[in-house]
């Protein structure tokens, strides 16, 4: 545990945001997966006013900004093998940019059906993929998949929907999640309480659901994590975490590795509290699965995740003035990006504290983001039966 608390203590801020004054929450943040030489690595973030902005990683500036009008946007991810990015979109699409295009105007939209409602969404590994869940409208909460799959012969900027699932969810799709290498496996959580494990190379909804898990309340976050990422996890919104094996789905060994209610009331800080979850991280080089959470002044925790708990790493202090709402852990460089609701972005790397950045002011507004709670009923989860 030396080596862990010792790798992330040492993280200092090195780079703040600027260049804006606007107060706005930042939701979201992803990286660019490729390299081009002789050109800045992009940083891309989903803010509260509806926008996504585009920032230069090292210098934190912000180049352009993408909108979702006349919808909002949820969520933001670069494509795997390109400097793409996409957002899901209350208006009934899935939005494609050229993050490094001037222009304003999505390159490609993946329109839903009739009345979907966006407010999450994923691409898998090798980009072939979308997949977006929708709000609840009538009986229906959909995960509706297009083909991502950039075609030279057809230059058309939208695209029609391959299919829909539509059985496996009672409420609105919160989080949709690919697993990291294969293309064909997603997660989906919900605000019913459930998380589903689909292989979509199988035809159809009910024989494509590996397992349902259960957590007892409304999702607010998941992921995969693991040894050849074979285990999931989620988080809800009142701060209950779940983790789960599937590697034991067909042994009779139970495949819940935890499941905490209300992580605020269990969790020993040192030295302080536990306001909220932000999200998990699993590292790699590791092996361990964290936990992200804070303060309403600001304060980040890592966590650790074992079979007896959470366990207190670490806490980063003096960068964020707020609630923390999104991080983006860079694996190959151990540098992490954290955003709040005091409208700043931070780049913390291991080394020497620069003195010039001191902790500003929160820029904190009145959100127009609301969280539900809702209480679900009380089985731990429920592994769909082989026929």
């Amino acid at each position: 545990m030396e080596r862990i608390e010792e790798q992330f203590a040492n993280l200092n801020i090195v780079k703040r945001s600027s260049g804006t004054t606007e107060p706005t929450y930042l939701l979201g943040i992803d990286a660019s997966k490729t390299v081009q030489a002789e050109k800045e690595s992009l940083i891309a973030v989903l803010c509260s006013n509806g926008s996504i902005r585009i920032y230069d990683k090292e210098r934190l500036y912000i180049l352009r900004e993408f909108r979702g009008y006349p919808g909002l946007l949820n969520g933001v991810k670069f494509a795997n093998s390109c400097d793409n990015i996409y957002s899901s979109c209350t208006d009934g699409t899935v939005k494609r940019w050229d993050a490094r295009s001037a222009s304003e105007k999505p390159v490609q939209l993946f329109k839903g059906y009739p009345s979907n409602i966006f407010i999450s969404f994923d691409i898998s590994c090798n980009d072939h993929v979308i997949c977006a869940g929708t709000e609840k409208v009538d009986d229906d909460a959909l995960l509706v998949f297009w083909d991502a799959r950039i075609n030279s012969q057809d230059l058309s900027t939208s695209k029609d929907p391959l299919g829909a699932y539509s059985e496996t969810h009672s409420d609105d799709v919160t989080q949709v999640r690919f697993h990291p290498s294969n293309p064909n496996m997603v997660v989906s959580g919900s605000t019913d309480g459930l998380v589903n494990v689909f292989d979509i190379s199988i035809d159809n909804e009910e024989d494509a659901l590996v397992t349902t898990c259960n957590s007892v309340s409304s999702l607010s976050c998941v992921g995969w994590s693991g040894k050849d990422y074979k285990q999931i996890y989620c988080m809800t919104h009142d701060e209950g975490f779940c983790w789960w094996d599937l590697n034991h789905l067909d042994t009779d060994e139970p495949i819940t590795r935890l499941n905490i209610q209300d992580v605020r009331e269990v969790i020993n800080v040192k030295g302080g509290i536990l306001d909220y979850l932000v999200g998990g991280l699993y590292h790699e080089k590791m092996d361990k699965l964290f936990v992200v959470g804070g303060t309403n002044t600001g304060i980040i925790h890592l966590l650790s995740c074992t079979t007896a708990g959470l366990i207190h790493v670490t806490s980063l202090r003096g960068g964020h003035a707020a609630t923390v709402r999104s991080f983006c852990w860079n694996m190959q460089d151990d540098s992490l990006l954290t955003g709040g609701e005091d409208a700043q972005l931070l780049l913390w790397k291991r080394g020497a504290l620069d003195k010039t950045f001191t902790k500003k002011d929160s820029m904190k507004i009145a959100s127009s983001v609301y969280q539900r709670v809702r209480v679900h009923s009380n089985d731990s989860y429920k592994k769909r039966k082989k026929q």
